[in-house]
């Protein structure tokens, strides 16, 4: 599971439209918006009382993904979804996205309580393949499970690259960005690189 995978569900077409930019900035977007969350879920998911509430609230979003509408996604159940992730940190990274020059024009304030549920719901599922193709013992620890799906997806385990890792890693100062700082800084204290 990579990027793509949740940039299929995600209506990319509708979301330029609400927010009133071209559907290449709204990609752009999902794509940064998409990295931060699931920045953010890693640093939560690094603990085991962080693990145990995204455990629960994954439940939750089971056998949910994407959607053809915005108007299909339960945004106010995303905005909750939001603060949890970011905590105190939330008002500075959304600041910080919008201060992209990648993704001028798009209010994330917006954008993350759109993405949110659509990524819980990926990872929900994905969680539960994982689950079901192994067993039962894998999960158990809470080492295996959520930890090892969220990698994935940050690219910790993909073969065939330009996953999310590739974003996260350029985001992080790893190479494609020309603008320094900023939102690697804020990505970086999230993971618990700095504060």
């Amino acid at each position: 599971m990579a990027l793509d995978d949740i940039l299929k569900q995600v209506p990319i077409d509708d979301i330029a439209a609400k927010l009133g930019v071209s559907p290449e900035v709204a990609k752009a977007g999902v794509e940064q918006g998409g990295a931060v969350l699931l920045g953010g879920l890693a640093k939560n998911a690094s603990t085991s009382e962080g693990s145990s509430a995204i455990e629960n609230a994954l439940k939750r979003h089971e056998g949910k993904a994407g959607a053809s509408k915005v108007d299909e996604i339960d945004q106010a159940d995303g905005g909750k979804i939001v603060s949890h992730i970011l905590g105190a940190d939330e008002k500075k990274v959304t600041e910080k996205l919008t201060e992209s020059k990648e993704t001028a024009g798009i209010d994330f304030d917006k954008l993350l309580p759109i993405l949110a549920p659509i990524v819980m719901g990926l990872i929900a599922n994905a969680t539960k393949d994982k689950s079901t193709k192994s067993g039962t013992a894998e999960t158990q620890s809470g080492g295996g499970g959520i930890g090892d799906v969220i990698g994935g997806l940050l690219g910790g385990d993909s073969s065939g690259g330009g996953g999310i890792g590739d974003l996260l890693g350029g985001l992080l100062g790893g190479g494609k960005s020309s603008g320094g700082g900023g939102i690697g800084d804020l990505l970086g204290g999230l993971l618990g690189g700095r504060k």
